[in-house]
């Protein structure tokens, strides 16, 4: 049986109030999986991000609940959620958002010295492992301006992996790369997810979703459909292609 690693149940989002207020999630249910790569899929507007932020403790819910693992985010003080982010969960956006004064290798060992009960010596060369990993030790004492877009995207990968999170949410992590860096990016989610990594990824881009084991489609704060694929391989890029782009365009992708 398939472990749930995080849940919702219930899941609503609202902002404003009175007859303002906008319903932008509506009556969540959702279990991700232990070892699975996720996509969330679906139009502008449609909730995207909202649910990735309330699945992730970044925002809260209005109504429902989100628990992980054991623990329900919504009964934890600011404290132990920040530590459960800090050690279980790891971070990718649209932009690297790394800080411009510290190195690459820096950014990334500053995520791992702030985790509680981190030390320093593991951190320093867990911090060297994921350089070497990610092929970006040749970058370790650039700075962030001094770097292209597709290695800022690694370095942020990287910093996201520092303390070995349980969870990866990846929200719309190729949407500033040119295609020749966005392969590589999707091609190191790949390659993380066959190592067992969960992932929960965010997208609009039909080619960044063909490497989802589980595809799931939001349309207006609800989901509407979900689609599980055996693992990614390039040899079945047509067969998947055609099945993936045959399954959004029954919901008027």
């Amino acid at each position: 049986m398939e472990h749930i690693l995080l849940s919702a149940q219930h899941l609503s989002k609202r902002y404003g109030s009175g007859p303002s207020n906008d319903l932008v999630l509506h009556d969540i249910d959702l279990d991700i999986y232990e070892g699975d790569f996720t996509v969330i899929m679906g139009s502008s507007g449609s909730g995207k991000s909202t649910l990735l932020h309330c699945l992730s403790g970044m925002d809260s819910a209005s109504s429902g609940r989100v628990r992980f693992e054991s623990q329900d985010l919504a009964t934890l003080s600011e404290n132990n959620l920040a530590h459960v982010r800090s050690a279980s969960f790891g971070f990718v956006f649209q932009q690297a958002n790394l800080v411009s004064n510290l190195t690459i290798a820096e950014n990334i060992a500053v995520a791992g010295y702030v985790c509680p009960g981190s030390i320093p010596d593991t951190v320093n060369q867990r911090v060297e492992d994921l350089l070497y990993d990610l092929s970006i030790d040749h970058i370790a004492d650039h700075l962030p301006s001094q770097v292209s877009g597709g290695e800022l995207q690694r370095a942020a990968i990287a910093r996201a992996l520092i303390n070995r999170p349980a969870l990866l949410f990846a929200d719309e992590p190729t949407g500033a790369l040119n295609r020749r860096n966005s392969t590589h990016i999707l091609n190191l989610l790949t390659d993380l997810s066959r190592r067992s990594q969960s992932i929960l990824m965010v997208t609009h881009d039909a080619h960044a979703a063909l490497r989802a084991t589980r595809l799931i489609y939001l349309d207006d704060g609800t989901i509407k459909d979900e689609l599980f694929l055996p693992p990614y391989h390039a040899r079945d890029i047509i067969a998947r292609e055609y099945l993936v782009n045959n399954w959004l365009l029954e919901h008027e992708w």
